[in-house]
């Protein structure tokens, strides 16, 4: 039987040692949640599309996502600060590129320009710069906080333009998230936003602009209500019309009842995008909602052991990145599960570790993975 011991000189044995296991073993758990998914919901799923497909249809579609997600989860988990933030500039030349594709050369898909084609390879460039997003913004706050000091949002100097201060910053987010807003992809330019104001706050962000960040979203609503499908949905919201994906949501979860419906679970056959937007209402149909608000917990813990992580970190480019994560986290599992209880309009956003998609997958993967390796460095290095 093969033992690691604490003895053995190996990076293999630092890092089994010296990771965060817990957190690891979390992530580990919802990923086979989302697999286990994948087998019921996506069968169900592969045999109401036209034409039918076998039961295993979403499973093998799934499987190199798995692969490269997980590779991902462990390789990133091994690197050091330096590395970490040079390949996020890497990430993020790859998001930024992707986006400027979707504007030149806009491909629509279920109502949305968000997908980006280069050499005949399609995805979501604002999936990719996520990870990207949220090193490259821990790194910028605190260096911006060992030039300029503590108090990074009132000095003048941080104000002024050059390479190291707030504009070219701003600017460089502020059209990132125009393009993803324009695709239309409201519910991810609004999620970037809030990430990129919970950072912020924790870097000490003057409580006395408030009232101007309340401006700010102000204008985002009206700007959002200004296109047709923001405000059909929008009406949506003081009813539930028959057959649409929120009346099948809402009814897969009043079927799965306390205990769940098993084998007799029939609702999600007919659930638009069981295994991705609305899997939370599949997970309630076939297991009940005790299993389902046992999920929310678990997905809760995590999250809280990032804030517990942020808290307690030494170097402030860990406490801001685990931040960040910890807000993209809980802002994605929000979007998801309010969508899926009506209690928002339909954003389409997929629940982390969990969802059915290729590039978020990835992307979250590969982001944790950075973390963890934050983590460790910083509980273990002097």
């Amino acid at each position: 039987m093969l033992r690691i011991t604490r003895g053995e000189d190996s990076k293999l044995t630092s890092w089994y040692f010296e990771i965060d296991r817990k957190l690891l073993t979390i992530i580990l758990l919802l990923v086979g949640v989302g697999a286990i998914m994948m087998i019921t919901a996506g069968a169900a799923q592969a045999a109401h599309m036209r034409p039918p497909q076998p039961w295993f249809y979403f499973i093998v579609k799934a499987i190199p996502a798995y692969l490269v997600g997980l590779s991902g989860l462990f390789i990133f988990s091994m690197l050091n600060k330096q590395q970490i933030i040079k390949l996020s500039v890497v990430g993020a030349l790859v998001g930024i590129i992707g986006l400027l594709v979707t504007v030149v050369h806009p491909v629509m898909m279920k109502g949305s320009a968000r997908w980006a084609h280069i050499g005949g390879f399609g995805f979501m460039p604002a999936d990719v710069l996520k990870p990207s997003f949220i090193i490259l913004t821990a790194w910028f706050l605190d260096k911006m906080r060992k030039t300029f000091g503590e108090n990074i949002f009132l000095n003048k100097q941080a104000w002024r333009f050059k390479w190291l201060s707030w504009w070219p910053y701003v600017i460089l987010f502020g059209v990132c998230v125009l393009i993803i807003f324009r695709h239309p992809d409201i519910g991810t330019a609004s999620l970037y936003v809030a990430v990129l104001f919970a950072m912020l706050l924790v870097a000490g962000f003057p409580l006395k602009w408030l009232p101007g960040v309340g401006v700010l979203v102000c204008v985002m609503a009206m700007a959002a209500l200004s296109k047709s499908h923001v405000r059909e949905r929008a009406m949506d919201m003081f009813t539930v019309k028959p057959f649409t994906q929120v009346w099948y949501s809402l009814n897969s979860i009043r079927h799965g009842g306390l205990l769940g419906s098993g084998e007799e679970a029939y609702v999600k056959d007919v659930l638009p995008e069981s295994t991705n937007d609305f899997i939370y209402s599949a997970i309630a149909e076939d297991w009940g909602a005790l299993v389902a608000c046992g999920l929310v917990v678990v997905l809760f813990v995590l999250f809280n052991m990032l804030i517990n992580h942020a808290i307690h970190a030494k170097d402030r480019f860990v406490v801001y990145a685990v931040s960040g994560t910890a807000a993209l986290f809980a802002g994605q599992i929000c979007f998801n599960l309010m969508t899926a209880l009506h209690l928002i309009i339909n954003k389409g956003m997929t629940l982390p570790f969990i969802s059915y998609g290729g590039i978020s997958f990835i992307s979250f993967c590969v982001l944790f993975g950075m973390v963890l390796a934050l983590i460790r460095e910083d509980m273990w290095n002097k």
